[in-house]
């Protein structure tokens, strides 16, 4: 099992010194997230000669490698150009991919909650295109749910994830995205469950049950918004204990998969950028203690 770091709480540090980083806190990958200068949100990815290179030799100087990239594009629509493009960017993310040696790009479904038809059509129209160049370079991917896609429920999406049959494509776990799931029941236990043999990527961070009274306010009231936290764990109300006992349970850390070999744990701690000094190595020895040391 892969235990990597996603860096979007320091990406504005600069490659170099992100890469060092994550290193002085003890992770040995990175789970590299949109990043303005390799792959930015919803626009074609960048990765010029200058930054992969200095990506590499921040790599080789600390003996850290690149678990997985991150990447968000408009795949499901709901407009065909808007789908058109992202499956654009998706070609070229692949080869970046490729180039840099890595085997594993994880993904949002997105679209729009208020259109789930005609996304979930989009988003499989743009299966067909990528998923025979995904399994011809040996790149697996994987598939979550995000708050504001258009399916927001971690059954629905696993039988999405199911449904195309591939050893290529595989089920990520948000545990921040948990409540969002099941519709504020927190049942982690049943939903990793069904995600079963699918499932090869755990994100590692707690929220607040949004669908509980005052647990956050948005004014004005009504507005559709989709909103979530990434803490550290203790800070919200995910069942880290029947999380991690379920993991435990399914023997996840020793799992490994046709492509991509071992599965990945990554911290994605996001809400309090002067808490990562410290944070960031407690959840790595978190991870490490739950799921290694047994």
């Amino acid at each position: 099992m892969k235990i990597a770091f996603d860096v979007d709480v320091i990406k504005d540090m600069g490659i170099t010194r992100m890469v060092h980083q994550v290193a002085e806190w003890g992770y040995k990958y990175i789970e590299q997230s949109p990043h303005p200068q390799i792959n930015p949100f919803y626009k074609h990815p960048k990765a010029s000669r200058e930054v992969i290179t200095e990506y590499r030799n921040a790599l080789k100087a600390t003996g850290v490698e690149i678990s997985s990239f991150i990447v968000v594009y408009r795949w499901s629509g709901p407009g065909e150009d808007r789908r058109v493009a992202a499956v654009k960017n998706w070609k070229r993310m692949i080869e970046i991919a490729v180039e840099m040696g890595v085997q594993v790009i994880n993904t949002e479904l997105a679209g729009n909650p208020n259109e789930p038809e005609i996304c979930e059509e989009l988003w499989y129209k743009s299966m067909e295109e990528l998923l025979p160049i995904i399994e011809r370079e040996g790149i697996r991917m994987e598939i979550q749910s995000h708050p504001w896609d258009f399916c927001e429920l971690n059954n629905e999406t696993c039988d999405l994830v199911k449904s195309l049959r591939s050893d290529n494509v595989k089920y990520l776990y948000s545990v921040p995205h948990t409540f969002f799931y099941d519709k504020g029941v927190g049942d982690v236990a049943n939903m990793l469950r069904y995600a079963g043999d699918d499932l090869s990527h755990v994100l590692i961070a707690d929220t607040h049950n949004h669908t509980k009274h005052c647990r956050y306010i948005v004014n004005p009231p009504g507005v559709d918004a989709a909103v979530h936290q990434h803490v550290g764990i203790g800070e919200g109300e995910v069942d880290f204990e029947t999380l991690f006992n379920t993991l435990r349970e399914m023997d996840f850390a020793n799992k490994t998969f046709k492509v991509g070999g071992e599965p990945i744990i990554a911290a994605s701690l996001f809400g309090y950028p002067e808490k990562m000094k410290y944070q960031a190595v407690e959840t790595r020895e978190r991870i490490e203690r739950e799921l290694l040391v047994k």
